[in-house]
């Protein structure tokens, strides 16, 4: 059984990038159900923990989330005692959600076990090639806000 076209070595690089993308998804995502999270709550916790002091509106932006679905997220991650919301001390019309230690505690976790999962993955790549891919992840990235999620 296929699950549609597969990739060849002159696929486009959109392509390929997205493939790479869906099979580290699964592979992240994997490590983020052992530990009781969706992908996506692990990336909102993530996100929490390298870009602290965001409002939720501007966290939605640096996710390429809805506003709606964020706070569907945020929603699920207070109810387990992840993330807690203040309000802003500029604007106490705005909220500020924050991870908490319980959602710190849980976050590295998964990251631990995500980083074991991506080794494994990338496993017939040296540390050179692997170093080489990243920069250029990186390069392509830039500093660059697209519109949309991948999430």
């Amino acid at each position: 059984m296929t699950a549609g076209p597969a990739p060849s070595l002159d696929s486009e690089i959109t392509w390929l990038l997205h493939r790479a993308a869906q099979r580290m998804h699964v592979v992240t995502g994997e490590q983020a159900e052992r530990h009781g999270l969706h992908l996506r709550d692990y990336i909102v916790l993530s996100a929490l923990d390298k870009t602290p002091g965001l409002t939720q509106v501007e966290l939605a932006r640096t996710l390429g989330l809805d506003k709606t679905t964020l706070m569907t997220q945020l929603d699920r991650l207070e109810q387990k005692n992840l993330v807690v919301r203040h309000s802003d001390p500029r604007d106490r019309r705005l909220r500020i959600p924050a991870i908490t230690t319980v959602g710190e505690e849980v976050r590295a976790q998964v990251a631990h076990d995500s980083e074991e999962a991506e080794r494994n993955a990338m496993a017939g790549f040296s540390q050179a090639e692997v170093d080489t891919f990243r920069r250029m992840l990186f390069a392509i990235i830039g500093t660059a806000v697209d519109p949309g999620s991948c999430l």
